[in-house]
């Protein structure tokens, strides 16, 4: 069993290195592309999800680097927050590090008081939608397209934080 590294909030130096994480998940998918013009909030991920009233949470890797990440940030306009920038290193991935950040993202939306979760999900990452389902999370009709480099389509998913088990 790995032991789990310490969450810590992000900082702006975090920068490179969350690019690099992003950069070998997307790697992992067939003509999926990390291209930094596409994230501006990664060139100042702490000062973004402030102004945004959110947090993104880093975990450091042993060997330098990121372990993984989870954002989280209020939806304009309705009673829920939106979860984002969820990724794990592969060394990572089974070790209880995803589910540890996302109760980062949940302490925060009960704190906050909000009634749902949401996230958009690249349609290729089937890993992480089991994970999202396991949470609870339940995909919603319809997709969106990014019109991105990677030509991108993503999946809804919601979760309601009212009532048992949420």
């Amino acid at each position: 069993m790995i032991a789990l590294p310490p969450l810590r909030p992000v900082r702006d130096a975090d920068s490179e290195a969350l690019a690099a994480l992003l950069t070998a998940s997307f790697a992992e998918y067939p003509n999926c592309f990390f291209v930094m013009d596409e994230f501006p909030e990664l060139r100042r991920p702490a000062t973004s999800y402030a102004a945004k009233g959110g947090r993104l949470w880093v975990a450091d890797a042993p060997q330098g680097g990121l372990a993984g990440s989870l954002g989280v940030a209020p939806v304009p306009g309705q009673d829920a927050v939106e979860i984002s920038k969820v990724y794990a290193d592969p060394a990572f991935r089974g070790s209880g590090l995803a589910q540890a950040l996302f109760t980062e993202a949940l302490g925060f939306a009960r704190a906050g008081g909000y009634g749902e979760m949401m996230l958009w999900s690249d349609s290729r990452f089937a890993r992480g939608h089991r994970f999202y389902e396991k949470l609870g999370f339940v995909r919603w009709p319809g997709e969106r397209y990014l019109a991105d480099v990677s030509e991108t389509w993503e999946y809804h998913f919601r979760k309601s934080l009212a009532g048992p088990g949420s």
